[in-house]
C-alpha cells in the first residue's frame, strides 16, 4: 500500500524555514529521522521509505505553493496512489502556533496551495495535517508575518511539535484518518 505525502512550501533559500514552508521543513524532519534524502525529480523532490508494510512517497512540490496541485497529480498518477492516501502538510494561519490539526476534507481556507490542490484534482475531499503558524501580525501585514521566518521560542518548539507530526502521519497510514484524529485531534 502507497501513500503520498505532500508538505507544501516553496523553492529557493529565501523562503528557507518560514512558517509558510513548515510542509517543507516536516518533510525534512521526518526523512532526517528515516536517514532519507530527497531526489530532485519532475515537479519536486521525493524520498520514499517503508513504515509498517506500507510505502511512504514524501513530496516537497518545485511549483510553488500556489501550485501545488499540479505536482500532487502527478505523482498521484505516476505512483497509482489513490486520493484516500494523500495526505497534504500546510501551514495554516487561523490556528495557534504549533497546534496540529488533521481534517479528512474540507474548504482551502483562502490558502492558494490548497486553493490549487482543489482547482486542480476538482474537488477537496483529501485529508491535511494543518500546522499552526499563529496570526501574530498587523493588519496588512500578513505576507510579511508569513514568509518571515520563525520567533525564537517558537524555534525550540519546532522539534517537539515536528515529532508529533510524525507520529501523526505514520498514524494516518496505519489506522487511517478517523482513528487518527481522534488520537491527535483537540490534544
Amino acid at each position: 500500500m502507497k501513500y503520498l505525502i505532500t508538505g507544501l512550501g516553496n523553492i529557493g533559500s529565501e523562503y528557507a524555514h518560514t512558517r509558510h514552508n513548515v510542509g517543507f521543513d516536516i518533510l525534512d524532519a521526518l526523512a532526517n529521522d528515516e536517514a532519507l534524502k530527497f531526489d530532485d525529480v519532475r515537479y519536486g523532490a521525493i524520498s520514499e521509505y517503508r513504515y509498517k508494510g506500507r510505502t511512504l512517497v514524501l513530496l516537497k512540490p518545485s511549483t510553488y505553493v500556489n501550485l501545488s496541485g499540479k505536482a500532487i497529480n502527478y505523482w498521484m498518477q505516476k505512483e497509482k496512489i489513490g486520493i484516500e492516501n494523500v495526505l497534504v502538510v500546510v501551514d495554516d494561519l487561523a490556528l495557534p502556533f504549533g497546534t496540529l490539526r488533521l481534517k479528512a476534507k474540507g474548504s482551502d481556507a483562502g490558502h492558494n496551495g490548497l486553493k490549487s490542490i482543489q482547482e486542480t484534482l476538482g474537488h477537496n475531499q483529501y485529508a491535511r495535517l494543518r500546522f499552526g503558524i499563529g496570526d501574530n501580525f498587523t493588519q496588512g501585514h500578513q505576507i510579511n508575518y508569513v514568509l518571515g521566518r520563525w520567533l525564537p521560542d517558537e524555534e525550540v518548539a519546532l522539534a517537539e511539535r515536528f515529532a508529533k507530526t510524525s507520529e501523526i502521519i505514520h498514524s494516518f497510514t496505519t489506522v487511517g484518518i478517523a482513528r487518527t484524529m481522534n488520537l491527535y485531534n483537540n490534544k
